[in-house]
């Protein structure tokens, strides 16, 4: 695969060339998301079959699961080029059209964060992904007009964290849509192994365990993790990491043997402390915390989902048993003296 970044979405400074480094590059080495990677195999060999490119692709799920991956290994394994940018980054319709007209013949365009794509925007893609054509607007003022333009055939891959965004006339456009979910532990100590293989770092089986739990489960922040431990260990110890080396460092991090962190801890007791365990809107809740609501839906929610530690309901957020318990607060109860139901 070649490849060139209009904006890559993973560089941040060393960070991203860490992400780079360890990103795995083929569908085999990929960890976890079985369906998915199923599901995309079998659009993958079809094309091949057929001679034809592969069916648009649209990836969605909470940041740091590997979209972007996803879309450097299709690259890959269809033997495509790849060009990658982002939604924020085409401003106008002229760009697109530009980056369109300008592609190489069958190669994989990977648009991060497509739900902010401006409506102009995705005007230029609709035909685009149909029919491989742009409509280009000659002249100005009563005379203008617009003709078609061939432009080479291709692959869009969108990934977006926000699937609820899209537009129905782009989304319906993409023949493969599959959700990407978060993981358990044990492919993340899958992949935690696998990092620390590649990084040269000594970590035994309880070690890449411990890590992996507290991972929220998000292949991104246990790579994290695991470089901070690796310091620790480094400096405090003989450089190996072990259940006791990375227990000291992430509990000194302010993340508990679940993987709650600081930001986590606010959110819940903001819910449980000043609006009596829910329900409360997020809107509200964004603004007590003075945090944006896309950050609380988007990293700070799908992990307290998951571990059932708060409900969506149709009145706002509420907190569940379990995560007064988690905090040391006692759940409330009913006047039986049992815990209260929290009932969507």
């Amino acid at each position: 695969m070649r490849q060139t970044d209009d904006l890559d979405p993973d560089r941040h400074g060393d960070d991203g060339a860490h992400e780079r480094s360890v990103r795995p590059v083929r569908m085999g080495q990929f960890v976890g998301q079985e369906k998915v990677k199923e599901q995309l195999r079998i659009a993958m060999e079809a094309a091949r079959l057929r001679g034809e490119m592969m069916d648009h692709v649209l990836l969605h799920g909470p940041p740091g699961l590997g979209k972007t991956t996803l879309a450097h290994i299709i690259a890959n394994e269809m033997d495509c080029f790849l060009r990658s940018t982002s939604g924020p980054a085409i401003e106008r319709a002229g760009d697109l059209a530009a980056i369109l007209s300008n592609i190489e013949d069958r190669a994989v365009l990977f648009i991060d964060e497509i739900h902010r794509l401006s409506r102009p925007v995705e005007e230029v893609l609709y035909p685009a992904m149909e029919d491989y054509q742009i409509d280009v607007l000659i002249g100005r003022g009563p005379g203008a007009r617009a003709i078609k333009i061939d432009i080479p055939k291709f692959t869009l891959i969108g990934a977006t964290t926000r699937m609820g965004l899209l537009t129905s006339p782009l989304r319906d456009r993409f023949g493969v849509v599959q959700h990407i979910d978060l993981y358990d532990a044990d492919a993340l100590q899958t992949i935690v192994e696998n990092t620390a293989r590649i990084l040269g770092v000594p970590i035994d089986e309880g070690g890449a365990r411990e890590i992996a739990k507290r991972s929220r489960g998000t292949p991104r922040v246990a790579n994290r993790l695991l470089r901070r431990v690796r310091d620790y260990a480094e400096v405090r110890g003989d450089g190996s990491v072990d259940t006791t080396v990375a227990d000291e460092t992430l509990r000194g991090m302010g993340i508990d043997p679940l993987g709650l962190d600081d930001s986590d801890r606010r959110y819940l007791a903001m819910i449980i402390d000043k609006f009596e365990g829910g329900p409360v809107g997020v809107d509200t809740l964004s603004a007590a915390l003075n945090e944006e609501r896309e950050t609380l839906e988007d990293v700070v929610e799908p992990f307290l989902l998951m571990i059932g530690f708060i409900q969506r309901t149709n009145r706002g957020r509420m907190a569940t048993p379990s995560a007064y318990r988690h905090l040391g607060r006692r759940p409330p109860e009913n006047e039986s003296g049992q815990a209260r139901l929290f009932d969507p």
